[in-house]
């Protein structure tokens, strides 16, 4: 075997040195048999220098200058790399003989080293083969780390990231630095986030229209108030997507709830214990672990939460004869639980596979009681009264399962990925509902017996969602990437309305509904000369649905390939300047709630059904955005101008209706409109003013317009509103940070859809959720306003020292003020509607948390894995922006 080497050796040599001069057969043709060539072999060991240890996933790189074909100009290629292994060692093997090389070593928390390097071979008269085998086979000895003490600081102190960091096309809070949300949901930390509105009910609002709701990067079944604010590692808000992200979201964006999954090798984790000023307890804890080729991660949540709203409503109802003026007065207590439940983990199964499974379970279980007194007079003079009191339960459980895997090829960059989701949602909802007349203002003198009307209902959602991604960077400055996407979501509602013991089968309902969406994209993004980027993206997606109503009929719509484009245009300037300007085209369908024809009875101020024969509607969205990084601390600017046109808009809209000789209603449901106009402003500023005050502000300026005139006069309004948020944290020496925060929204018109029952749909609580819903009256008309409303949060924060080890004390106070409250005017043909409420104010809570863990730097896989801030990433990021 020793000959066969030393003869292929001699062989190669040979050839090339007849290579090296005239008569030696002449100059080869690149790649021409040039294969023999890389038999060359580079190893060492990398140390770490305090400690003479091997410092395991060091980055080791050989890099050669070479002449780039197309430029004609010397270009840097790595010619092969890899990290090194437990005990620091590295090979690199399959080298070019021939040539000068860098070897460049880098890891976290260590200063950079490169050095020279080079086969030395001697061959001529007199030469030793064994010493040229041994000149091909090198062993380049032990290189010693540095510790960089600038990066260390940069990899163990997280709490160095700002509260909000904001790029040209996303912005991302971190919520662990939001004192203000700690041991609530994730509507607590929505308030807080810059651009996003919130009312009282968690109803969440994006240039007035709800956002595609998404966990770790994927459609969920659950609603905001069923997440722990605990549980969350990051928010990130896109306002317009490209085509690599789901067309869904119609007028607004998407917002991703980043989950804490940490993947610090060693172990490390926390626990958190919580109380508020209603005596509802909160806990949790998380745990991960991280060693070899595994990382292990888990973490449980229980939320205890008491919620008290009270309000009125006045209602002139013109199509009787004579009119009706009816006043609504309405107490309600919401008491409950929830449990949430994630564990998963990551196989590494070598330097390019990473197999990942992760499943989370929520339960919770609310009780209802809801007291409503009316009072209705005729034409001015004394009708009825009437009391209707709702004691009611809700019940849910949602199974979330997440299968993915992840494949690096050798080219940097270079990648594929294919995940599997599924989302099962289950619920039961009874209510008991006790009414009765009277002839008297003080209800001593009873027109009617009582009576009862019962509701029992369930739910299930199933939702699934397969999706693949490939990425191939052609240069440096180009890549295209590429993906597939399916998902299928069934939903069931079966509910039962009982009077006085009877079944009533004209309200009674069940119905199963199933959508498909098929869909898939190309992007292909290029850098130019360090100035200029662009992407632009088409993705395509058909999509289709079936309902059946039982014993009432069944319903199905088709809709073929829609193209959804997508154009991205960057320009870079000096001193840290960006103007990018973007178009997508995106979609919103219609939810199971807004397609769902039963009636619900249990508002009596209005009844709601939906709609089956509603069609999707188109926004074409248009965005000019400037961001300017100035200042030592990297203070941030953002200004953004934004135009939306929406064909066929999903709007709510209201009609009377008479259902038999004794029961006659508004009844609200939801029609597609004409068309939709909305343009605005936003501005966005980060500023770290001084070592102890950093400050976060943002205002909107927002105009819409609604057309639809041509269907009903209902359906037009046009308004012009102004929002403003401002977060402030103030630092103080010993461990100590005060968070105050407040927002102001101006007069606003009705949103045109807040409604989220879909798994990924809308921004809000989604029908009750794990808060059981208010059974108050609420707009169901485009037409009309939402007066001036504003608030303050504060918080506290202690951190401190615990064997080495960091613990919390916080405590937080909501709507300090007392200030925040819903407080509306709508109107359409023959009544008009006044909404006041309040909810949950000047709630206080005081939480623990305690932090432990080993953490060791040199245990650090490779940079290409998934970082603990994962979450979606925009292709035309990955260009350099």
């Amino acid at each position: 075997m020793r000959s066969f080497l030393l003869f292929v050796l001699c062989a190669v040599l040979c050839s090339q040195s007849m290579a090296q001069f005239p008569g030696g057969g002449g100059a080869r043709p690149a790649g021409a048999g040039g294969g023999m060539q890389n038999i060359g072999h580079f190893y060492g060991r990398i140390l770490d220098g305090k400690t003479n240890k091997g410092v395991e996933a060091a980055s080791v790189q050989l890099v050669q200058t070479k002449m780039d074909n197309v430029t004609k100009k010397p270009k840097d290629t790595v010619v092969a790399g890899m990290l090194t292994r437990g005990n620091g060692d590295f090979s690199l093997e399959g080298l070019p003989l021939f040539g000068q090389f860098r070897l460049k070593i880098t890891a976290i928390g260590y200063k950079t080293i490169e050095q020279k390097v080079a086969f030395e071979l001697k061959f001529g008269q007199g030469g030793d083969m064994t010493q040229a085998m041994n000149a091909v086979d090198k062993d380049l000895g032990n290189f010693k780390l540095e510790q960089d003490a600038q990066v260390m600081d940069a990899v163990t102190v997280t709490g160095s990231k700002p509260l909000v960091e904001m790029g040209i096309d996303r912005k991302i809070f971190n919520v662990e630095k939001n004192i203000t949300s700690a041991g609530g949901t994730a509507v607590d930390v929505m308030r807080n986030v810059p651009s996003l509105n919130v009312d009282i009910d968690g109803n969440v609002t994006l240039r007035n229209a709800a956002p595609q709701i998404f966990v770790d990067g994927r459609p969920t079944t659950l609603t905001l108030d069923q997440i722990p604010a605990d549980a969350i590692q990051s928010i990130e808000m896109i306002t317009n997507p490209s085509a690599k992200y789901d067309a869904s979201g119609g007028q607004a964006g998407i917002l991703n709830i980043v989950l804490k999954k940490n993947r610090k090798a060693g172990y490390n984790g926390s626990i958190r214990a919580g109380i508020d000023s209603r005596a509802r307890i909160n806990a949790g804890g998380d745990l991960n672990v991280r060693q070899g080729k595994l990382n292990v991660f888990a973490n449980a949540m229980y939320n205890q939460r008491k919620s008290i709203g009270w309000g009125y409503t006045d209602q002139l109802n013109t199509v009787t004869n004579p009119s009706i003026l009816t006043h609504q007065d309405n107490d309600q207590v919401n008491r409950g639980s929830f449990a949430f439940g994630r564990f998963g983990l990551d196989y590494f199964m070598d330097n390019r596979n990473t197999l990942s499974i992760s499943q989370s379970i929520v339960r919770g279980t609310f009780k209802n009681d809801n007291r409503e007194n009316y009072h209705r007079d005729t034409a001015g003079n004394f009708f009825e009264t009437q009391y209707r009191n709702s004691l009611g339960e809700f019940e849910f459980r949602n199974y979330g399962t997440q299968l993915s895997f992840k494949h690096l090829f050798a080219k940097a960059g270079k990648e594929w990925t294919a995940d599997v989701n599924y989302n099962l949602s289950k619920n039961d909802n009874n209510s008991n509902i006790y009414s009765r007349y009277f002839s008297d203002a003080n209800q001593n003198n009873p027109k009617t017996n009582e009576s009862l009307q019962q509701s029992m209902g369930e739910g299930k959602n199933t939702f699934i969602v397969a999706q693949t991604d490939f990425t191939n960077p052609i240069t440096e400055t180009m890549k295209w990437e590429a993906g597939l996407r399916a998902q299928i979501r069934k939903s069931e509602s079966l509910q039962n309305i009982a009077l006085n013991g009877v079944m009533n089968p004209e309200f009674s309902n069940n119905f199963d509904y199933t959508d498909y969406v098929y869909a898939g994209y190309a992007t292909f993004s290029q850098k130019i000369k360090d100035k200029w980027s662009y992407q632009l993206g088409l993705r395509a997606e058909s999509s289709n649905y079936d309902g059946k109503q039982v014993g009432k009929g069944e319903y199905s719509n088709s809709f073929p390939i829609s193209l959804f484009p997508s154009v991205f245009i960057t320009r870079s300037f000096e001193s840290k300047q960006d103007i990018q300007i973007n178009y997508s085209r995106r979609v919103n369908r219609p939810n199971f709630f807004q397609l769902m024809p039963n009636f619900d009875i249990s508002n009596q101020l209005s009844y709601s059904t939906g709609n089956p024969n509603l069609k999707p509607d188109f926004t074409h969205s248009l965005e000019l955005s400037y961001q300017k990084t100035y200042g030592q601390k990297n203070n941030t600017f953002l200004a953004t101008l934004f135009g939306k046109y929406t064909t066929d808009l999903i709007s709510r809209y209201q009609y009377w209706q008479k259902f038999n000789n004794t029961d006659s209603s508004f009844v609200s449901s939801w029609i597609n409109a004409s068309n939709a106009y909305a343009a605005g402003v936003e501005l966005v500023f980060r500023n770290n003013w001084t070592k102890w005050w950093d400050m976060n502000f943002s205002t909107n300026v927002y105009y819409s317009k609604i057309e639809g005139s041509t269907l009903t006069q209902q359906l037009t309004n046009e308004r012009t509103s102004w929002s403003a948020k401002i977060n402030n944290t103030f630092k103080f020496g010993k461990g100590w940070s005060i968070q105050l925060s407040g927002d102001y929204i101006s007069k606003s018109a009705l949103p045109v859809s807040t409604s989220s029952g879909g798994a990924g749909g809308g921004g809000g609580r989604g029908g009750g959720g794990g808060g059981g819903g208010f059974m108050m009256a609420t707009p169901s008309s485009v037409q009309g306003y939402i007066n001036a409303n504003y608030g303050a949060d504060l918080g506290l924060r202690k951190e401190f020292l615990i064997k080495k080890n960091t613990a919390t004390i916080s405590v937080n106070w909501n709507d300090i003020f007392r200030t925040r409250r819903y407080f509306a005017f709508s109107e359409s043909n023959g009544f008009a509607q006044t909404d006041w409420r309040r909810r949950d104010p000047q709630v206080v809570r005081v939480n623990f948390s305690y932090r432990f863990g080993k953490f060791d730097v040199g245990l650090f896989k490779r940079k290409n894995m998934k970082g603990e801030s994962e979450g979606m990433q925009n292709g035309m990021q990955g260009m350099g922006q």
